[in-house]
């Protein structure tokens, strides 16, 4: 029942049966009401036709006895009759039944009955009264009581009555009749009703289907309109419905890829909030980011975020204003824009985008204190240069030697500055990836021996044992640029015999190390502090003991070094303990055979 009633053809079906029902129901009820009454006024119409029959009899004939002759003939079969003068005196009846005497007394003792003796007035009602077919039994009739007027005088009271059993079986066929008609009207109803509402419903089922496929996706469904009235122009409806639906969904879906080709590529983070601080949408580098915060800062947290950005974002959210700063936050710097959502007139969230300054800041720095560097590295040969030059323009310089000796000094300086300004070229060349390698392989014992060797004037000079070991074959071969690693070997061996006293050593090694190749200068020299040991691959760096500025170098040696090594893939070390020597050394990757 209830499938039936969630239907709309059973709920139309329904609602026509019960509508027809109540009409039927109605139109039944009106129509026995009325029949009832028609029969009963039929029978008093009968009744009181034949009263005045026999009252037009008394008064055309003389004599009674004439006048009873006649009265059956005009009678109807069921009908019966009682001629009395008064209650008491009963001079004519006909049609005798089982108990025809008692419902004759009935009749003349009824008060309403009384009166019609004693006035000219005709009187009609109903009486139960014993049957005349059953002995035990009693019936419903109708009495008529009219006077009988003869030569302008009463002449006695006419009772006619009969039996309503006979309306009674009309009225029963009669409502049969009715009731076989009401329920053809209900089968055929509801054979119709079914019909219609299958027919009206079809489409609409038709259209729920493919509502169904709409709401699955299928945006290619198509509903046939069958006709043109309202039903039809719900399907044409639908359809353009289906292809609007459609386009709208790919212009939304354009559009959402296109955002997240533009979220996903960004190299900012951007984060969406919701007006809880909760967050709705990130890209991949704020992800990272949360992450990085999660880690930081633990589960335990309600928020995760850093509380200078909860200040700004909850800032945003109350004075609905954007906010623009940069801060520091966990020893990183962030430029922060924090913009809020709009939703109508109410903010309902906030957008971040946060881009990280940390190597802005870095290369600022970089950028000064390169500057700086440059500036003192520079001044002081300048300064030279401009002292000998100035002392030889005056003729301060008075003997040939002297004048030999200042200008000396000036070719040194001047071959300084042409170093650094070489340095600085190469520095810059190698840290834009504008300084092309040419690799070629190289069996690196043997290449790595040569240049070694190529210092051993240099250190008898200073009275340094230089020594080279490798266990290593000469079928060990790494692809490099053979020039750049012997100037990077040439910066390491020139250090460490600069920075070696007389009678010290200096190694160089070559080994092998899972698939890289690792060269190794080590010297027992004076050494380099541990606070200054992180800094050595700075440029312009030097530190107080170990890298003295009378030792002749431009503090960017090592800086082009580790740049080269770099553009090798590999990587480049140092060690060292103060008083005990230093170890540079630096790894290449071996050509796989």
């Amino acid at each position: 029942m209830n499938r039936i009633w969630n239907s709309v053809v059973g709920k139309l079906w329904l609602t026509i049966l019960l509508l027809v029902s109540f009409v039927l129901f109605i139109a039944t009820v009106l129509q026995l009401e009325f029949l009832e009454n028609y029969h009963s006024e039929q029978i008093r119409e009968s009744l009181t036709q034949e009263a005045e029959t026999i009252a037009q009899l008394f008064r055309e004939h003389e004599g009674e006895s004439m006048a009873f002759e006649v009265i059956p003939s005009i009678l109807d079969e069921d009908t019966n009759v009682v001629v009395a003068q008064q209650p008491d005196e009963v001079t004519y009846y006909i049609h005798e039944g089982l108990n025809s005497e008692r419902t004759r007394e009935l009749i003349l003792e009824e008060p309403a009955f009384q009166e019609v003796f004693e006035t000219d007035q005709t009187v009609v009602k109903e009486l139960i009264l014993p049957s005349l077919q059953d002995e035990n039994m009693l019936e419903s009739f109708i009495v008529l009581a009219s006077p009988l007027e003869a030569e302008e005088a009463v002449h006695g009271t006419v009772f006619i009555y009969q039996s309503l059993d006979v309306m009674q079986q009309t009225t029963r066929e009669t409502t049969n009749t009715v009731f076989l008609s009401a329920f053809i009207a209900f089968i055929l109803t509801t054979i119709f009703a079914f019909f219609l509402s299958t027919r009206i419903t079809s489409p609409l089922r038709k259209i729920r289907e493919g509502a169904m496929e709409l709401a699955k996706g299928n945006f290619e469904t198509k509903v046939r309109a069958t006709s043109n009235d309202e039903i039809g122009q719900l399907a044409v409806a639908f359809n353009q419905m289906g292809r609007q639906l459609k386009h709208h969904l790919e212009v939304i879906s354009q559009e959402k890829e296109q955002l997240s080709s533009i979220l996903t590529s960004m190299t900012d983070a951007v984060i969406t909030f919701n007006q809880d601080r909760t967050i709705l949408v990130s890209n991949p580098p704020a992800d990272q980011l949360i992450r990085e915060w999660f880690y930081s800062r633990g589960a335990d947290e309600e928020f995760l975020m850093p509380s200078e950005m909860l200040h700004m974002l909850d800032y945003v959210l109350e004075q609905e204003e954007e906010l623009d700063e940069e801060l520091e936050m966990e020893g990183i710097y962030y430029a922060i824009t924090i913009s809020p959502l709009y939703s109508g007139e109410s903010v309902r969230g906030a957008v971040a985008v946060l881009r990280n300054m940390t190597e802005q800041h870095r290369l600022e720095k970089l950028r000064s204190d390169f500057i700086a560097n440059v500036s003192h590295e520079l001044r002081t040969p300048v300064q030279m240069l401009q002292g000998y030059s100035e002392a030889i323009m005056d003729d301060i310089v008075e003997t040939e030697e002297e004048r030999r000796e200042v200008t000396k000094i000036i070719y040194e300086e001047s071959h300084r500055m042409g170093r650094l300004v070489s340095d600085l070229l190469d520095l810059a060349r190698l840290e834009s990836g504008h300084m092309r390698l040419y690799r070629n392989p190289v069996a690196v014992k043997p290449a790595i021996e040569r240049m070694t060797m190529k210092f051993a004037q240099a250190a008898r000079e200073q009275e340094v044992r230089l020594s080279f070991n490798s266990p290593l074959s000469d079928q060990v071969i790494a692809e490099m640029d053979e020039d750049r690693i012997e100037q990077v070997m040439t910066n390491l061996i020139d250090n460490a015999i600069r920075h070696t006293p007389q009678g010290g050593d200096v190694t160089i090694s070559v080994t092998k190390e899972q698939g890289f190749a690792k060269v190794a200068v080590a010297d027992n020299g004076i050494g380099i502090t541990v606070e200054d040991l992180e800094y050595v691959f700075e440029r312009f760096y030097k530190a107080d003991k170990a890298r003295t500025r009378g030792k002749g170098g431009t503090g960017l040696g090592l800086a082009i070094a580790r740049n080269i090594i770099i553009a090798h893939d590999g990587k480049i070390f140092a060690e060292s303990a103060l008083g005990e020597g230093t170890v540079f050394s630096f790894i290449l990757p071996l050509k796989k055979l």
